[in-house]
């Protein structure tokens, strides 16, 4: 309904003068992450887009600079959010080279698929919605702090793409082992919702509790929720249920889903047990010194 609605209602703009500012969007050459990209660039901001496939990258690039008529400041990186190595290496290498970092949007995701496990041996869903994303904010977090504390600066924000599918997550679901975590038995919905409920508590009782409260950093944590979207991830249904339910399942989300350009407002409008179990997945692949500390100056 939103989309067909879309031609009569007009977009919206959400997103106010960002010039001077640097943004990082996880996912962000293709989908939701492509049109909140777009939209911090052709706003003013320096944008990087995060994904795994290069030929993405370049096509957005290439839409948005001829939009911009070759003005927007916008780069790509590749890495894949289910590794972990990898994370640390383009993660840690933006925090070395960059000087600040206004805005951290985690968009990279998989949507619900049969059971499979990651480069690190981890369920692949969790691997890359909550862990790589998860990581990314760790390893950026000394950024965002030194970008809070300069002067006449808006609070940076980091802000995940959660979802209401996290409402039908499993009451057994505890974040409590990585046995739990790789139980294959699970429901391929399942896999994906309990990483968007991994988002809203992340976010709530580790980022704003464990960190950001107790170090008195100026920088706001949020979870958004774009709506059903209609994006090239509603494909994963076929994948997650093959046969007939599968195709049913895409037919109908990309009916009823909004565009990428709807769908990325949420985020656009926030941008302008689990912890200790995270910390440690990613001690066992990064090692001991994966991980920098949460009130670590850059």
């Amino acid at each position: 309904m939103q989309s067909i609605l879309h031609p009569i209602l007009g977009p919206r703009k959400e997103v106010h003068d960002l010039t001077g500012r640097v943004a990082v969007v996880t996912g962000g050459a293709m989908g939701i992450g492509y049109e909140i990209s777009r939209a911090f660039a052709l706003n003013g901001a320096r944008v990087i887009m995060v994904n795994r496939k290069e030929d993405q990258g370049e096509t957005a690039i290439k839409k948005i600079k001829e939009e911009s008529h070759n003005t927007a400041h916008i780069e790509w990186l590749p890495c894949d959010l289910g590794n972990l190595k990898q994370v640390k290496d383009v993660f840690g290498g933006i925090r070395e080279r960059e000087e600040r970092l206004d805005l951290l949007i985690l968009d990279a995701g998989i949507n619900a698929n049969q059971y499979g496990e990651s480069a690190d041996g981890i369920e692949q869903v969790f691997a890359v919605n909550w862990l790589g994303n998860f990581y990314a904010v760790n390893l950026l977090y000394p950024l965002l702090r030194k970008t809070s504390k300069i002067p006449d600066t808006p609070p940076p924000r980091i802000v995940f793409e959660s979802s209401e599918m996290h409402r039908t997550t499993l009451p057994t679901t505890k974040f409590a082992s990585k046995e739990e975590i790789n139980d294959s038995s699970k429901d391929p919905t399942q896999f994906y919702s309990r990483t968007k409920l991994a988002m809203i508590l992340g976010v709530k009782y580790g980022l704003l509790e464990r960190v950001i409260k107790p170090n008195d950093d100026k920088i706001y944590a949020l979870s958004v929720h774009p709506g059903t979207v209609s994006t090239d991830i509603q494909e994963q249904w076929k994948s997650a249920y093959p046969g007939l339910l599968g195709n049913l399942l895409t037919t109908v989300m990309n009916a009823i889903g909004r565009s990428p350009e709807q769908g990325s407002f949420s985020a656009l409008y926030a941008a302008t047990s689990l912890w200790n179990l995270s910390h440690e997945m990613i001690k066992h692949v990064a090692g001991e010194g994966g991980l920098v500390g949460w009130n670590q100056k850059a």
